[in-house]
């Protein structure tokens, strides 16, 4: 991933915080000076914290997992919709659904329920709906399309949240850090960044400033998408490389094995195969001395007077 410049982050706001009076002081060590009453950022902590953040997202995305976008300001939700579909990343851009992390499976239902209103439509008992009844039925499909469409496939938990504005989306943060699932955030001079595991202190607020940091980090989300296809296709020529026969017992039979005077298989030295384990007994068929099974001894009688 290309790093990004001193430059276009001046040119993109990154800098500008919010008033000194609305300031959080854990984010003092990344606030470079205040001027006009406003704090700036200093962007040389925002370089470092942003390629921190890129090297997560790719690693996470090289193992093949998800991670989740939150980001219901208006002025980010087009970006994150857009940038999120293009690495085909789910993203949660309307209000967020209380206990959407900690009550999954209960969101698992309704996204199953907008699953089964669309096989009811293409049915033929929806013909004998009356007009009413279909309306209701489209009204409910197209609220869940807005609140849940963009989750639709995510089948399990996130393995990552990436946030934008920890103070509006704080619900979304609490669930997360209540699972221990780490969290990816933009971070302005009036939220505090130890609520967060990879804070990226720059402005929220600013449409370029979310564009940029976005397109930066989903641009290593597809270096990762594309590092894991390249492995899966190594390794599946690796496997196709390996020329080897299946024998009746399930064996496989490589062409640079061989049968000794018995008959027994001798594995080539390449494929690192065991030679066959010496069967019971000796070669010429004696029978084997086994010991004697042990016989317990029964226990003596009760000695003394009888019981009462």
């Amino acid at each position: 991933m290309s790093k990004v410049s001193f430059e276009e982050l001046l040119d993109a706001g990154v800098h500008f915080g919010h008033l000194k009076r609305k300031w959080n002081p854990n984010m003092a060590p990344y606030i470079f000076m205040e001027r006009n009453g406003i704090h700036i950022i200093d962007l040389y902590k925002t370089q470092a914290k942003l390629e921190e953040a890129a090297a997560a997202v790719k690693q996470i995305a090289k193992s093949g997992k998800k991670i989740l976008f939150v980001a219901t300001k208006k002025q980010a939700k087009d970006i994150v919709a857009n940038l999120a579909t293009s690495v085909g990343m789910p993203y949660v851009t309307e209000r967020w659904p209380g206990g959407m992390l900690t009550n999954f499976a209960t969101i698992r239902k309704a996204v199953r329920k907008m699953s089964s209103i669309d096989k009811l439509v293409t049915s033929e008992k929806y013909s004998t709906f009356s007009k009413r009844e279909r309306l209701q039925i489209a009204r409910e499909r197209a609220k869940l399309e807005k609140q849940l469409g963009s989750i639709a496939d995510l089948n399990r938990l996130p393995s990552a949240l990436f946030i934008v504005d920890i103070l509006k989306e704080h619900i979304a943060v609490a669930e997360a850090r209540k699972l221990n699932i780490p969290t990816i955030a933009i971070v302005d001079t009036n939220s505090n960044p130890n609520e967060v595991d990879f804070p990226i202190p720059a402005n929220d607020d600013a449409a370029k400033s979310i564009q940029l940091i976005l397109s930066k980090l989903t641009q290593a989300i597809e270096e990762g998408l594309t590092e894991r296809k390249l492995d899966r296709d190594k390794r599946a020529e690796d496997d196709d490389h390996d020329d080897y026969e299946v024998d009746e017992e399930g064996r496989r039979i490589y062409p640079d094995e061989e049968e000794d005077e018995d008959g027994k298989i001798i594995a080539g030295k390449d494929k690192g195969e065991k030679l066959p384990g010496r069967a019971r007994g000796s070669e010429e068929g004696e029978d084997r001395s086994r010991r004697p099974r042990k016989t317990l001894a029964k226990p003596s009688p009760r000695k003394g007077p009888p019981r009462k």
